[in-house]
């Protein structure tokens, strides 16, 4: 992990003062909104001085079988499983059970192969964007189109054969039972990553180490739990699973409506989903929590002296940022989401979908590994220990 940089006040100021402008436009929808854009500011502040990053971490265990990200998510997981089972079981909060079915593992598998040409998960690519990333920038606007583009076509998905209806394990099995048989399999896949990452180096990467509180770097441990206390409180406060893309979707379909466009007539736009589409840009606290992730993410770099945008872009770099957030938006919607709504927020939910979501997921990132091999976006050697980009 680098070292930090002088603080850049200008930046901080800016950070701040943006996210004093979001929080008091967020407050004005209702108190759910202003407590989903101070809950993004900290998990964007989390996600940039840990370097958290859900892509980053599945190709660097399909290249290098080096799994210290993918044991610093199942950590994650875990941690906010201690909460929101309890309080699904009790009533005090919605967990979200989807089906499973062909359109979803197509979803999650186009969303695996964007992700890894994009350069970032969803909360990956909103903490990078907020952080001054150009490429990343491109990759979001990319990535709101294809959210927005997807709900053109989603009757057509929605009539693929093969959907089974969601299975949850804490209505299943209630939710102590629930619990333990989660953690239990989140440990066999973290003993499992381990022993192979042992078998082919001898020994584990470390997870890294905590610098500074307030300027980063963070080890992967810290960023997991503060991660793990963000998705908590969106079940503790708003009474759900964090999501992100659907916000994306909501921003895409009213940049529609602004060109002339009427996705208010869609099937996707119907019932509850049409005040968020008739509201404006905080019509959801979803989106309330993806701008404060981006003024999180700002505020960290500030912090850390990273915030150093740099807008000279190959052509490939702009091919494979929109090729990957197109991919990602349409293949979100098609999933119930993306590694935050579907699989974070699934497998928290205690709903089947989230592991079915993860298992597509990774094939697709499988296959884009490959891809990205052969346009000479990694190098040719794996040689992924401590990195964390």
């Amino acid at each position: 992990m680098t070292g930090t940089g002088r603080i850049q006040l200008p930046v901080v100021a800016t950070a701040l003062a943006g996210a004093g402008l979001l929080w008091l436009a967020a407050a004005a929808q209702g108190p759910r909104h202003g407590a989903a854009a101070l809950i993004g500011m900290l998990a964007g502040l989390a996600l940039h001085h840990a370097a958290f990053g859900f892509s980053s971490a599945w190709r660097h265990f399909l290249r290098a079988r080096r799994g210290a990200g993918l044991r610093a998510q199942f950590l994650l997981i875990g941690l906010i499983c201690l909460v929101s089972f309890p309080l699904i079981g009790a009533g005090q909060a919605r967990g979200v059970v989807m089906p499973v079915g062909l359109a979803p593992a197509i979803g999650a598998f186009a969303f695996g192969i964007g992700m890894q040409l994009g350069g970032g998960c969803a909360s990956g690519t909103l903490y990078a964007a907020g952080g001054g990333s150009v490429r990343m920038l491109l990759t979001l606007a990319a990535f709101i189109a294809g959210s927005a583009w997807a709900t053109w076509h989603w009757p057509v998905w929605a009539a693929l054969p093969g959907s089974r209806a969601g299975y949850s394990l804490i209505a299943a099995l209630g939710w102590p039972a629930a619990l333990a048989a989660m953690l239990a399999l989140l440990g066999a896949l973290g003993l499992l990553t381990a022993l192979i990452e042992w078998r082919r180096h001898g020994g584990l990467a470390p997870m890294g180490r905590t610098v500074s509180l307030l300027r980063g770097p963070w080890s992967l441990t810290a960023g997991a739990a503060v991660l793990a206390a963000v998705g908590a409180l969106w079940f503790a406060v708003l009474g759900q699973p964090w999501g992100v893309t659907y916000g994306f979707a909501v921003w895409g379909a009213q940049a529609a409506q602004a060109l002339g466009l009427d996705p208010a007539a869609l099937d996707y736009w119907q019932g509850w989903r049409a005040a968020d589409l008739a509201g404006g840009p905080l019509s959801a606290p979803v989106n309330a929590s993806n701008l404060g992730i981006m003024a999180g993410a700002l505020l960290a770099a500030g912090l850390a002296g990273r915030f150093r945008p740099r807008a000279g872009l190959s052509g490939r770099d702009i091919a494979t940022a929109i090729a990957g957030g197109l991919l990602m938006g349409y293949g979100a919607r098609l999933a119930h989401g993306c590694n935050i709504g579907a699989y974070l927020g699934g497998v928290t939910s205690g709903s089947l979908h989230g592991l079915w979501w993860l298992a597509w997921a990774m094939a697709g990132s499988a296959l884009a590994v490959r891809l990205r091999a052969w346009l000479g976006m990694d190098p040719a050697t794996p040689a992924l220990q401590g990195e964390r980009t």
